[in-house]
């Protein structure tokens, strides 16, 4: 499952590059031609993150920016290790 999110299967995309040339005619040119068309890939935002599961086992996972922003996964809470403050009396 290389660049491939495991939560919407999002992965790449194939597409076109196009090449453009001429000055647009709203600018007072002739209008722009296309030139050359090349093919090209839509790579999707993929972040590894560690993610808590809903029985609560915490997991590392690749995920797209999509599903981390709407909410679909939850990222693990970091606890604090070592608390020096509490020691000191």
């Amino acid at each position: 499952m290389a660049r491939q999110c495991e939560i919407c299967a999002k992965k790449v995309q194939m597409g076109n590059r196009i090449e453009t040339r001429g000055k647009a005619k709203y600018l007072g040119g002739v209008g722009t031609k296309i030139t050359g068309i090349t093919r090209r890939k839509f790579v999707p935002n993929l972040q590894k993150i560690h993610v808590t599961l809903p029985n609560g086992t915490n997991k590392s996972m690749r995920v797209c920016v999509q599903c981390i922003r709407s909410g679909v996964v939850r990222k693990t809470v970091k606890t604090k290790p070592f608390d020096v403050s509490g020691a000191s009396k």
